[in-house]
């Protein structure tokens, strides 16, 4: 990578880094206290390879003592290599090598994501020490049906999440099941997030 190319990545933030940092965790935080309702976060960054919504929440939510693991493609792929550099000039987030070692684990591949199992599951006296699963999607709306339930969901929610991989859902089962232990995740596209916590119920339809 080129020394002109860094420094374009690297210049890359928020403008406004307190109160755009501010918005971005109040959004996040409702996201996952109201399962499955689209919240807008924010437009793209110049120069950074993720969604506006994506870069925005990795700036806002991590910092020194926040491990991020990023799935973002293969070992050697120079995008990924390039965006731990650009997050840890702004944060200071180190790298976590494992996705059970991670705070966050940021997949932008869905079809090649770690399994849920695989990140972190907090413990019985601790299950806040779980890893938050940050996964750009290509829309948040096109998908096939689903109905999700629980906490935060008046009745019913209707989702309609594109391009997860087919077993995602039964690794998903398996993860509410576990509660109060298991992932939450947060799905981007684009300027937008949607919540899942691991206290919602979802219920395939349309054969999915």
């Amino acid at each position: 990578m080129s020394a002109s190319s860094s420094t374009n990545t690297l210049a890359a933030g928020l403008q406004d880094s307190v109160h755009e940092s501010q918005f971005a965790f109040r959004q996040a935080l409702d996201a996952l206290a109201r399962p499955g309702q689209i919240r807008h976060i924010g437009a793209a960054l110049p120069g950074v390879a993720l969604g506006g919504a994506m870069a925005r929440l990795l700036l806002s939510l991590t910092d020194d003592e926040t491990a991020v693991h990023w799935h973002c493609g293969g070992p050697d792929d120079l995008s990924a290599s390039s965006l731990q550099t650009w997050l840890r000039f702004h944060t200071g987030a180190p790298v976590a090598p494992q996705p059970s070692s991670a705070s966050f684990v940021v997949v932008t591949r869905p079809l090649q994501a770690p399994a849920l199992g695989s990140c972190a599951q907090g413990s019985p006296e601790s299950p806040e020490f779980s890893s938050t699963v940050l996964m750009e999607l290509p829309s948040l709306c096109d998908g096939p049906a689903l109905e999700w339930r629980g906490p935060g969901i008046q009745d019913m929610q209707r989702v309609c999440l594109l391009g997860l991989p087919n077993a995602f859902w039964a690794q998903w089962q398996a993860n509410h099941v576990a509660f109060p232990l298991g992932v939450d995740l947060i799905f981007t596209c684009a300027e937008h997030a949607l919540g899942l916590p691991r206290t919602t119920r979802v219920r395939r339809l349309e054969g999915v």
